[in-house]
């Protein structure tokens, strides 16, 4: 599949989910009152839950705390690894590097929804809370993700020349050795979207910085899963929207790093009209 047809098809296979989470409240209107009807019809398009609560407006409520949280919390998590990985690769005081370093590896042994538990066992976390427990819970692979391909960047002799000249840090951390790592932390960012909305969503699932009775993907899941047989949408839908989203950000990711392959192969070898009659023409004369 090539990258445009891949990058429609993540566009739209993306596109239902993000409508549904970030547009979806405010076509959600007022909660009916609650009255139990499983089937479809009675004006419930997807039936009602255990309670009586309209399983389409929970849907177009619900969307909006699991995908701002799990953006919040990858933001947040490339904002402070970042840095830290450019500074570990760039620096060359080995204690500095052991001072941000060496934390995190503490920090990446403890399991990230085991370390979000341990927090909102003594806390009360709340969205922006989970947001940053999430966030806390990948700075440290991502830190080392950054720092690795940085390394490898900062070794070439572009970068010592432009040291050479005079230029500045930031100049050389973000101008150049951050451009050069564009492909990784795309690639990353792909696969740490999905762990960040598996974690926000199993956090929620476990009551863990949402209300109990909340309109939220993952909380209608756990809420409504013992009567799956009885009424499977108040499951099934929630369920499938998260995966949408998950796959359809991969897919997005995916298209993006096949685009820039292509343009970069395009810049690094261009081809002029008449170079390949120029070239046939050298051969025969040879």
């Amino acid at each position: 599949m090539k990258g445009r047809s891949r990058f429609v098809l993540g566009a739209a296979v993306i596109g239902l989910p993000l409508v549904l989470a970030l547009l979806g409240p405010l076509f959600a209107g007022e909660p009916g009152p609650r009255a139990v009807s499983f089937t479809l019809g009675d004006g419930h398009w997807l039936g009602t839950d255990f309670v009586g609560r309209d399983v389409w407006q929970q849907v177009l409520h619900g969307g909006r705390p699991v995908v701002v949280t799990a953006l919040a919390a990858t933001a947040l998590a490339y904002l402070v690894s970042l840095p830290l990985g450019l500074i570990s690769a760039l620096t060359h005081r080995s204690w500095l590097e052991e001072l941000l370093m060496r934390p995190l590896d503490v920090l990446l042994a403890v399991p990230s929804l085991l370390l979000i538990l341990l927090v909102a066992s003594v806390f009360e976390p709340g969205a922006v809370g989970l947001a940053l427990l999430v966030a806390l819970a990948n700075i440290p692979d991502a830190a080392r993700i950054v720092r690795a391909a940085a390394a490898e960047a900062a070794s070439r002799p572009a970068v010592e020349a432009l040291r050479m000249q005079g230029e500045t840090w930031w100049r050389i951390a973000f101008g150049h050795v951050g451009r050069a790592i564009l492909r990784t932390l795309a690639a990353d960012a792909g696969i740490r979207l999905t762990g960040v909305l598996y974690l926000v969503a199993t956090a929620a699932f476990l009551g863990v910085g949402v209300a109990p009775d909340a309109a939220d993907w993952a909380v209608m899941v756990d809420r409504n899963r013992t009567g799956l047989f009885v009424q499977p949408w108040a499951v099934v839908v929630p369920a499938l929207l998260i995966v949408t989203l998950t796959t359809g950000s991969n897919l997005l990711f995916d298209a993006a790093l096949d685009r820039r392959s292509g343009s970069t192969r395009r810049a690094g070898n261009p081809r002029r009209p008449g170079d390949n009659r120029r070239n046939g023409e050298k051969v025969r004369q040879s």
